[in-house]
């Protein structure tokens, strides 16, 4: 990032008129694509930067910011009415609270619903997360002063976490802990808190696909759009936005994965948009292989290094259903929001005048559910070579784990103690099992309620597959 700077695009949200603005700024620079950035921004070439990016496009809403001290907020608006969610949290939630922010954030902040996957719950260092409660949220603190996250002693109301943001702001680096600033800002404003009646609970599920046409309620579809390279071509983007405003698209939304999605595209603009990628050359199918990496911007090594994992991959017809993957250097102080983590090692300087092949190390969060934040190391100092084959490992491991909830655990334990064959129904995509006599927790399913009196409307608890999904097994 030393050489790039950034456009904040408040929550990752634009319009296509604001994104047509950019896109004329971007070809005065001479410039043939856009980049995106993991915070929603979108990413320009510093050495082709001008000055004053307002005074030229003074309609333009977001800001040039050449400090870097200031950061973007990211939001889960993206995956909002197309992924599952809370249930009062909507579009027009997100809206209004990132309209609330008058100022330009030092922090990182995250604003997230828990239920959805697509966008990180704590890769900031603010984290505002859904509750139960309506309007209500938990506040996760990872502040740079701080040794370890926390959780603000009290939910924080919706219209409330704009000010609660500006005064933590100035007042952390007072605070020795937690306690302290809460009694700082409670003294500079008021708020409409409410207690906590219980911890957070984060459901791990796994990574969702997010690209291609896809419905979207009855009349409307939502489309994903993404770049290998990350090299967002200004051509097609301007014709994509032309037909956003002909078809009354009001919002575009770049994803923290580098990619965008537009929602709302009306039914009947959908064979329009189908031959406008279609003319345009776009593949709108890649394989979950190539969504599930986050890589630094502009990195043509760590690019390179991705295509080379995924072509093994792809040559040992392997599946990573679920899991996604991260490409960093070493010590460069990053939040991880990835199931595995592949560092490229410093080299030392007595050698750096050499030529030596780089080592990695291989890390996987805990249960490889990125919000618990806990990476284990895997393997260390290993060779480029090395890397797909240990990466396989890792994803025959997380297979055996999926789904396996205590009940499972506690399942497996009996037949193995007492040899007793059963019949339970398991599902044919990701064979997670429904035992009537565990029930299911998540959908308030009682023990003892047989597969057959379920509603229609049950899912898998794991990969979300339709009841129809699951056949009957003997174990």
């Amino acid at each position: 990032m030393i050489d790039l700077k950034r456009i904040f695009i408040k929550g990752g949200i634009l319009s296509p008129s604001e994104l047509k603005r950019i896109l004329n700024y971007a070809e005065s620079l001479g410039l043939d694509a856009i980049h995106f950035g993991s915070r929603q921004d979108i990413i320009f070439p510093e050495h082709m930067m001008k000055d004053h990016l307002e005074s030229q496009f003074p309609k333009l809403s977001t800001s040039m910011i050449s400090d870097p001290t200031y950061q973007n907020i990211v939001c889960s608006y993206v995956a909002a009415d197309i992924f599952p969610s809370t249930t009062w949290l909507n579009g027009s939630t997100y809206l209004y609270v990132l309209e609330s922010f008058k100022h330009q954030p030092k922090l990182k902040i995250n604003i997230s619903d828990p239920k959805q996957q697509l966008s990180p719950l704590f890769s900031g260092q603010l984290n505002f997360i859904s509750s139960v409660h309506e309007d209500y949220w938990y506040l996760n603190l990872r502040l740079p002063n701080w040794n370890e996250s926390v959780y603000y002693p009290v939910l924080i109301y919706s219209w409330d976490i704009s000010k609660i943001s500006k005064i933590i702001e100035e007042t952390y680096l007072d605070a020795e802990d937690v306690d302290e600033l809460f009694i700082l800002v409670n003294n500079q404003i008021e708020t409409n808190s409410r207690t906590i009646e219980s911890e957070l609970e984060v459901e791990f599920k796994p990574f969702p696909y997010y690209e291609g046409m896809n419905k979207m309620g009855i009349n409307q579809y939502w489309l994903g759009l993404y770049w290998r390279n990350n090299k967002y071509y200004l051509d097609f983007l301007n014709v994509f936005c032309d037909f956003c405003l002909d078809n009354r698209i009001g919002k575009i939304c770049i994803t923290p994965w580098k990619s965008f999605i537009v929602k709302g595209i009306p039914r009947e603009s959908k064979l329009m948009l189908e031959k406008l990628l279609g003319k345009s050359g776009i593949n709108i199918r890649h394989s979950l292989l190539e969504l599930n990496w986050h890589l630094p911007v502009n990195d043509e090594k760590a690019l390179a290094l991705k295509k080379f994992i995924v072509t093994n991959f792809n040559q040992n017809d392997i599946s990573t259903y679920g899991l996604t993957f991260a490409i960093t250097n070493r010590g460069e102080n990053k939040i991880y929001f990835t199931s595995i983590v592949i560092e490229k090692n410093t080299l030392p300087n007595i050698v750096k005048d050499f030529h030596i092949r780089p080592t990695y190390n291989v890390l996987y969060c805990e249960n490889f559910n990125p919000n618990t934040q806990k990476y284990l190391v895997y393997a260390q100092d290993v060779d480029k070579i090395e890397l797909p084959g240990l990466l396989m490992e890792l994803s025959k491991l997380y297979f055996e784990e999926l789904g396996e909830s205590e009940e499972d655990q506690s399942l497996k334990e009996l037949g193995q103690n007492e040899n007793i064959e059963k019949e339970v129904y398991q599902c044919g995509e990701c064979l997670t099992v429904y035992d009537s006599e565990i029930g299911d927790k998540k959908f308030s399913i009682e023990s003892g309620t047989l597969f057959e009196d379920i509603t229609i409307e049950y899912e898998c608890p794991v990969c979300e597959a339709p009841k129809k999904s699951f056949e009957l097994r003997t174990i």
